[in-house]
């Protein structure tokens, strides 16, 4: 009745019924995603030849937010929370953020739902926003200086060593916010985070702080955010996001020598591309003037 097989190296369900079929892309090239996907995409297909769902089911936006969160069982816990964030709040009819990257997100988001809508056959016609999808490049990063002077001057003892752990690892905040004991290896530390589970590499320096630590942090999100702008406004440093450490990592790791390749990896980046879009603009900065002879 049901049959996953393989088109270009994507994953497709064929179901089949009283002489009828329908074939659909499952959107992945592996193979343990596909399996887990199959139950739920097989049921909709059936329904659909059965007449119970129809084509172009003209679903409202919010019945088409529910398909398509529960469409994706295998995103990672903050992706789909993002998700649900940013459609629960269109759903509302929140106005876009002001700032052009945290917009250009959620057009993205949006218009990514609705042309998921569109292509299962659920709604007539993929409502878009139009604008920016991409954002801004955001290039601050930190010089010798201004680390420094938050190394040496945030006083809370146990968020100082947070901050400099963060910087000496390039996690994000998300991974090592909440650390266990069990997690932290002699060379790396398993973390959850953003692209789900994987090794964050620990020098000589990150391990000095760790194993000096006598309870692990057990920060929120809006802790590590708020404290932090607290503590660099005191020092004066302006424009300052704790994720700028992160930036400020891979770009000193970059100017010493070091290949994009293995920043790729230390960073926890799915592909080199993605540490090259987000690095190009910071060297570029850093590229002096020249003349060709």
């Amino acid at each position: 009745m049901a049959s996953l097989y393989k088109n270009r190296g994507t994953w497709y369900l064929a179901v089949c019924i009283n002489g009828k079929r329908i074939n659909k892309s499952l959107g992945t090239k592996d193979k343990k995603v596909a399996i887990s996907l199959k139950p739920f995409v097989e049921t909709s297909l059936l329904q659909e030849l059965r007449g119970f769902i129809k084509s172009n089911a003209k679903l409202s936006f919010s019945e088409l937010v529910m398909r398509f969160l529960k469409a994706h069982p295998s995103w990672s816990k903050a992706t789909y929370d993002l998700n649900k964030h940013i459609l629960n709040s269109h759903i509302n009819d929140k106005p876009l953020p002001i700032n052009p990257t945290s917009r250009a997100i959620h057009i993205r988001h949006i218009n990514l739902c609705w042309n998921w809508g569109l292509k299962n056959n659920l709604v007539e016609k993929a409502r878009l926003i139009p604008g920016d999808t991409k954002g801004e490049s955001r290039i601050r990063t930190y010089n010798k200086s201004e680390l420094n002077l938050m190394f040496t001057s945030i006083s809370n003892a146990s968020f100082n060593s947070f901050v400099r752990f963060a910087y000496y690892t390039g996690a994000r905040s998300g991974e090592i916010r909440s650390i266990s004991k069990d997690n932290v290896l002699d060379d790396s530390l398993i973390v959850f985070g953003k692209t789900g589970r994987r090794m964050v590499k620990l020098n000589s320096q990150a391990k000095k702080i760790i194993h000096s630590q006598k309870e692990l942090w057990n920060y929120s999100k809006d802790y590590v955010s708020h404290k932090f702008k607290k503590e660099v406004r005191k020092l004066e440093i302006k424009n300052a996001r704790f994720h700028d450490l992160r930036r400020t990592f891979g770009l000193n790791l970059i100017k010493q020598g070091m290949s994009i390749y293995k920043v790729s990896k230390l960073l926890g980046h799915k592909s080199v591309k993605t540490t090259e879009q987000h690095y190009a603009p910071l060297l570029t900065v850093e590229i002096e003037d020249f003349e060709l002879q």
